[in-house]
């Protein structure tokens, strides 16, 4: 009666477990015949990319990363969270529900192509191919990573052999008696030389030669202002020994240059009256050339030293340079000043300024070039340096030109010599820009001159 009773359980049972065979061996010869529904294929990471290379798969992820998944070739469960290498056949077991992987089959040798890789990757982290655990892999890192620190360190190291730190240096001036001096600490002590009346002539002047060089940098022109080099040098400019008024103004003219507290100072401490007084006698050129330089300095962006160089017949002295023999460079660079000064003023006006410029540019406008100009006959004596052989300078006389036309026109106008060598100088530039652009260059300097000519011939007329 128990046994009898017992039978319908069991053949319930029986039947299941036929029913889960015969579903197994139909969804077997499905994926047979239908890739998309195979439960065991082969990873798509296995495939190559359209470059030919292959992807990145989980063979080349982070060893801390994943926790890897040895395959072999029976059906084993891969547990949540392992990597499956690359390849493998990966299924779903119906009556356990765990996913499960093996090596795949060796008929296409793609096993054994993909091991031989991974092995290859291994051996080079130094890890044993044939079995390799998380830690073993985090043991490979970490070795790869003191590897790549004690690198750097070599490198480091390397460094540090070719150069000595600030320290080390400090201290070996130190044994030597050398001490790393500031520019303030350099500028007193030539500033003292040059003052020193055991100072021979050449050291003074080896003296302004350096202070030229500090002076050019505007905090130390300062300082060379509040430590009474400023003073020293200006009182120089009256010196018998015609070198020492070269340096003196070469060291005047750097520390002048964009620097308003010190063209203040110099102003008032008679630098404009000297400087004049160097280029209106007879001097060497050498001496004129750097007080023309320092006065320059003096001049630009100051409209009130410029009011006073026009009191001082400041532009009568320097047309006075062009009634002197071997004087001609002197002369471009006066010149280029009053070009300077020209298109200085005119920038200024025509600009739109603000309420606090208003003051200089009332300024500016008290400053009457254009009669001095007029009055002096610079209208003449400027177009006269075009016959100069320079193309420098006869760059920087055509913009002169350029600039005073609207007050000299008639002048030039009626001036025969001037249109006959504005006719040389454009045949001249037109077959030099015509050499430019056979080479290339359609925009070079010489077609920049022929520019500047034809400007000037067309306006007049």
């Amino acid at each position: 009666m128990s046994l009898w009773a017992g039978l319908p359980c069991t053949v319930a049972k029986v039947s299941l477990l036929l029913l889960l065979l015969s579903a197994v061996f139909f969804r077997s010869s499905l994926s047979e015949r239908v890739p998309e529904f195979a439960l065991t294929k082969i990873e798509e990471s296995d495939i190559k990319d359209d470059s030919g290379k292959e992807p990145i798969t989980d063979d080349d992820a982070d060893p801390e990363d994943l926790e890897v998944f040895y395959p072999t070739r029976q059906w084993q469960a891969v547990r949540p969270g392992q990597a499956v290498p690359a390849g493998s056949h990966v299924r779903l077991n119906l009556q356990t529900g765990e996913r499960e992987a093996r090596l795949p089959d060796s008929e296409s040798g793609k096993s054994d192509t993909r091991e031989e890789r991974r092995r290859k990757r291994l051996n080079k982290m130094d890890i044993d191919t044939n079995s390799f655990t998380s830690q073993e892999l985090k043991k490979a890192l970490a070795k790869m990573k003191e590897s790549e620190k004690a690198e750097r360190m070599a490198q480091e190291e390397e460094v540090r052999k070719k150069f000595r730190p600030i320290e080390q240096l400090k201290e070996e001036f130190e044994k030597l008696n050398v001490k790393m001096e500031t520019d303030y600490e350099i500028m007193d002590k030539l500033i003292s030389k040059f003052n020193s009346s055991a100072s021979t002539l050449d050291e003074k002047v080896a003296a302004l030669y350096d202070l030229e060089y500090y002076v050019h940098q505007v905090d130390n022109a300062k300082d060379f202002l509040s430590m009474g080099g400023l003073r020293l040098v200006i009182e120089g400019l009256n010196s018998t020994e015609a070198v020492l008024k070269e340096h003196a103004a070469f060291v005047l003219g750097a520390a002048l240059s964009s620097n308003p507290k010190v063209q203040i100072e110099a102003i008032e401490g008679g630098a404009l009256q000297k400087l004049l007084v160097i280029v209106a006698t007879e001097q060497p050129q050498a001496v004129k050339k750097k007080a023309l330089f320092a006065l320059s300095s003096l001049l630009r962006h100051f409209p009130y030293a410029q009011q006073q160089f026009l009191k001082l017949g400041g532009l009568q002295v320097l047309r006075g340079l062009f009634r002197q023999p071997g004087t001609s460079a002197l002369c471009v660079r006066a010149v280029t000043l009053l070009y300077d000064l020209f298109v200085e003023k005119m920038l200024l006006e025509d600009s739109q300024h603000s309420d606090q410029a208003e003051e200089k540019v009332q300024q500016y406008r008290r400053v009457q070039l254009v009669p001095a100009v007029l009055e002096q006959d610079w209208c003449v004596a400027v177009p006269e340096l075009l016959a100069l052989p320079e193309h420098d300078a006869r760059e920087k006389v055509l913009k002169a030109v350029a600039v005073l036309m609207e007050f000299c026109r008639e002048r030039f106008r009626g001036d025969t010599a001037l249109s006959a060598t504005l006719g040389l100088l454009r045949s001249e530039y037109e077959e030099l820009a015509a050499a430019e652009r056979l080479d290339g260059d359609g925009d070079g300097y010489f077609q920049e001159l022929l520019g500047s000519v034809n400007s000037i011939l067309q306006e007049l007329g």
